[in-house]
């Protein structure tokens, strides 16, 4: 059960895959729902500060180079300043919206990207990832526990 866990918890933390894989890829090892959630929202979360604290490091020094990386990075980094005054009001329930919802290219990653591109800090980009991935956890456990149901119909 504990490699099960661990599993989980990996999937979880890869970019593009993260908890949209792990809740329906525990369900199938057969974990507990609350087991399995929790693995997967803590596997999800785990890489969020790490990116947020480090990534403007990465992103300035790579629009640094003066080639079509860095002028995409130099791109990115103006177009979030532009953006961030305009969206001020809006930036938390922005950024919980655009994490929750669990289609390809949302989610926490990608979550921490937006957040780096706006400048924001740990503090102000964390409680909309966090919730983010809260609800889209339970979007994925609802959507598993009646896939599960239906399955076992046929």
């Amino acid at each position: 059960m504990i490699k099960n866990i661990i599993k989980v918890f990996l999937i979880s933390m890869l970019p593009v895959i993260e908890l949209r894989g792990g809740i329906p890829f525990g369900f199938a090892l057969g974990l507990d729902t609350w087991v399995c959630v929790t693995a997967a929202i803590l596997g999800n979360l785990l890489p969020v500060p790490f990116i947020i604290v480090f990534g403007p490091k990465v992103f300035r020094y790579l629009a640094s180079f003066n080639n079509i990386i860095g002028r995409f990075f130099k791109w990115i980094l103006a177009l979030g300043e532009k953006k961030v005054a305009k969206m001020y009001k809006t930036l938390f329930w922005g950024i919980f919206t655009f994490v929750a919802i669990p289609l390809p290219g949302t989610g926490a990653w990608t979550g921490s990207l937006v957040a780096i591109t706006l400048n924001l800090s740990l503090k102000r980009a964390l409680p909309p990832i966090i919730l983010g991935v809260i609800g889209a956890a339970a979007i994925m456990t609802t959507g598993s526990i009646i896939f599960e149901f239906v399955w076992e119909l046929f």
